[in-house]
């Protein structure tokens, strides 16, 4: 009969160690986040150290090309700088960037989707057409606009995820169809005029023009942020795992507001603060919260990383593949607008240029890895400021259109190369 020696006998004591030596030698498991914020700030740069080492660059390239890029052109040209410059581009990057946003969910999937400019070019066409040909109600031809377009995302997501058809291939046929669509619906004249003072003429000419309302916006991101901070980390600690300690969410809370408070004194220098800005950053907190606090956006990552452990996991992968490439779809819908608004009219060059490759390329510039996986929505805001300024750099230095395609290329490899140097160094590391 075998006898259980790890059982203790009946009175003995439960706690009492039969190998003690063993035991001194035994090393406590103690999660590496928790050292750091122990360690203080010799933590904090031996944390950064490590995340270099693993590849793991997050925003650092592009934050620092954005200066590069700010020192590079007020050396040129001292108007780079000036609120009148820097407000128009970030009222110029909204259209792009809306676009870009949708492109994320697509990028995080490990996927492409080529037909976001043909859909933003056909929702303004639609739009449009709705609005002064049909006398619709603007707001009502807007959210039908929005909705065709996610609803032809769905149908693209369709023929990917129940079909089987890649998503390239599927993507590649509906930037064709849709760009025909948009000629059809356009007419002849190919050219339908918004109204400049309507709701969609409104979205890139509205400035709030009190300058209170730059500052007050930039109080309560400020607020909104130190609260929600410091109440996940009192939930943290109440359930036993590592937090950040009070000293740094305050430092970071300051960080912000001097961010935000630059922003909206540079904002009412000029005209005030843009309506289109605002509705910009409300999608891009409410994307990155849906990312970062939902189920939903968990099983997006999920099958960035696996397809078939989230399949294994219970996840319905047809339809999230649908629904990200239906959010693809709304957003291209809702820059297509923001473009249109941009010059009061949808036309027959809506959706084409460059525009597609500008869209993904701010995604990935910002930050959103081409491998799926890895990226946030703040990633779009990111690359899409380094694309304009770029743009507006070179406009004041009245640059040739080819070497402005030329630059934002070296650009976008540089990302590309850095992003594929990156993975590869986290597979050494262990990290991907």
């Amino acid at each position: 009969m075998s006898i259980d020696k790890t059982s203790p006998t009946p009175g003995q004591d439960e706690h009492v160690v039969e190998n003690p030596e063993a035991a001194a030698a035994a090393v406590t498991v103690v999660d590496p986040r928790l050292l750091v914020r122990e360690q203080g700030l010799t933590g904090y740069v031996g944390e950064f150290k490590r995340k270099m080492r693993a590849g793991d660059l997050g925003s650092i390239p592009v934050v620092i090309g954005l200066i590069v890029i700010g020192v590079v052109f007020q050396s040129l040209n001292s108007a780079f700088l000036s609120a009148e410059n820097l407000n128009n581009i970030t009222i110029t990057m909204v259209g792009t960037g809306m676009i870009s946003v949708g492109i994320v969910f697509v990028l995080l999937l490990g996927e492409i989707d080529l037909s976001v400019g043909s859909v933003s070019g056909a929702s303004s066409a639609i739009a449009a057409v709705l609005a002064v040909n049909q006398g619709w109600p603007e707001w009502a031809a807007v959210l039908f606009a929005v909705a065709a377009g996610a609803a032809i995302g769905a149908a693209h997501g369709f023929f990917f995820a129940v079909l089987g058809a890649p998503a390239f291939a599927v993507t590649l046929a509906g930037l064709l169809f849709w760009l025909g669509f948009m000629l059809q619906t356009l007419g002849a004249n190919g050219t339908i005029n918004l109204d400049s003072d309507g709701l969609i003429g409104s979205l890139t000419t509205y400035y709030f023009t009190d300058i209170a309302a730059a500052y007050g916006l930039a109080a309560v991101v400020t607020a909104v942020f130190f609260i929600t901070s410091f109440l996940g980390n009192r939930r943290r600690e109440a359930a036993g795992i590592p937090s950040r300690p009070l000293n740094e969410t305050i430092l970071r809370t300051a960080l912000l507001a001097v961010i935000c408070f630059a922003a909206a004194f540079m904002y009412n220098q000029y005209k005030g603060l843009p309506l289109a800005t605002v509705i910009f950053l409300v999608f891009l907190v409410a994307t990155d919260f849906v990312l970062r606090r939902t189920s939903y956006g968990r099983k997006v990552f999920a099958l960035g990383g696996s397809v078939e452990a989230s399949r294994r996991a219970g996840i319905n992968v047809t339809a999230v593949r649908i629904s990200v490439f239906a959010v693809s779809g709304g957003f291209a819908a809702m820059g297509g607008l923001f473009l249109a608004s941009k010059i009061a009219s949808a036309n027959q060059s809506a959706g084409t240029g460059d525009l597609l490759m500008n869209a993904i390329a701010a995604a990935v510039i910002g930050g959103t890895s081409l491998f799926g996986g890895r990226g946030r929505t703040w990633n779009a805001l990111l690359g899409v400021m380094v694309i304009v300024s770029i743009q507006y750099g070179l406009q004041l230095e009245s640059i040739a259109e080819p070497v402005k395609y030329m630059i934002t290329a070296g650009v976008l490899l540089t990302t590309v190369v850095i992003d594929s140097i990156t993975r590869r160094t986290q597979k050494t590391a262990g990290r991907a």
